[in-house]
């Protein structure tokens, strides 16, 4: 049984990581469902007070700061609220019309498209999407930090409690 939990907590994780690149994947929560089931299967016992706020802390700041970076990117370059809705539709649809490319592209392309809803200046449309697109790594690599993190935690957590 203790196996089977351990593959669990394992893939959960890796989904968890997987999802700061593909973001229709859960990201940090696979990683912090993980917690739960080490907890069901093996044991909640390593785990207090203090580790749930740690992690829950972690967990807020991960979905507001997503959320923001791209924002308050976007609105440094200029944009307005219809490009970061674009960049947030096409961070969503644009993995599953063109693989891979759709990551970088989608957000682009929707941020673009967004701004050109509100004003009709392509050079300005363009820089924005620029923008949505340093949001985007930005907040791509935030986000790995503070998942990391949240892993690090966990097994030193385990390793010391």
């Amino acid at each position: 049984m203790e196996l089977i939990a351990w593959v669990i907590v394992i893939l959960l994780l890796l989904i968890g990581m997987a999802g700061t690149i593909y973001p229709i994947l859960p990201g940090a929560i696979a990683i912090y469902a993980a917690f739960f089931v080490y907890g069901f299967m093996i044991s909640f016992e390593p785990f207090g007070f203090w580790f749930w706020t740690i992690q829950t802390v972690i967990l807020v700041v991960l979905f507001i700061a997503d959320y923001a970076v791209g924002a308050v990117s976007i609105k440094r370059y200029g944009g307005s609220k219809a490009s970061v809705v674009g960049m947030t539709i096409g961070l969503i649809f644009g993995p599953f019309v063109i693989p891979v490319l759709g990551l970088i592209i989608g957000p682009w392309l929707g941020a673009v498209l967004g701004e050109l809803t509100k004003v009709n200046d392509m050079s300005h449309a363009l820089r924005v999407g620029w923008g949505s697109l340093v949001g985007l790594f930005a907040s791509t690599v935030m986000k790995i930090v503070l998942q990391l993190i949240m892993i690090i935690t966990f097994v030193l957590w385990l390793i010391f409690a």
